[in-house]
């Protein structure tokens, strides 16, 4: 199932954060971008594809001007788009989650191929963030024993735009 993960981690009788019941179809596809102030501040970036938020922890703000390491975490569920508020010390994430932007994602060419070659083109129109951008897998390294590591950028060609 593929939210086996996201629910393993969580108590959800000690965290506000939702459980993942709630499903729907629609046709514009969300993203959220959320500020968590946990162990280090970090932004996570979700996007809707087949039933869940993909989801990425980048330790910077999003910037179309630079590249962003992304390292790819579980999946979560779509309720977690609207999610804002504290996890209580001692639950995986403790800490603040504020939704820093959120929108709808249009993925150029088929999302699922994208994914799973690591290559994933998008367009994002959100209130801080809009124009295309991309998540592209980077290559492990050989002692590297863990880690699925990404990195966030708008190509030079059509860079994504940030509104402050």
């Amino acid at each position: 199932m593929p939210l086996d993960t996201y629910r393993r981690k969580r108590d959800f009788a000690r965290t506000p954060e939702p459980r993942g019941a709630r499903a729907r179809q629609s046709r514009a596809l969300t993203f959220v971008v959320q500020k968590h102030a946990a162990r280090r501040l970090h932004y996570d970036v979700r996007l809707e594809l087949d039933g869940v938020l993909k989801s990425w922890a980048v330790p910077r703000q999003p910037s179309p001007r630079q590249k962003r390491l992304a390292v790819h975490v579980e999946d979560h569920p779509l309720d977690y788009a609207t999610f804002q508020g504290m996890i209580p010390a001692g639950e995986y994430g403790a800490g603040k989650v504020e939704i820093w932007d959120a929108g709808t994602w249009t993925p150029e060419g088929d999302p699922r191929k994208g994914y799973a070659e690591g290559k994933l083109s998008f367009t994002l129109k959100g209130r801080r963030l809009s124009g295309r951008w991309a998540l592209v897998r980077m290559g492990r390294r050989a002692k590297e024993a863990r880690g699925d590591n990404w990195l966030l950028f708008a190509p030079a060609s059509s860079a994504g735009k940030t509104r402050h």
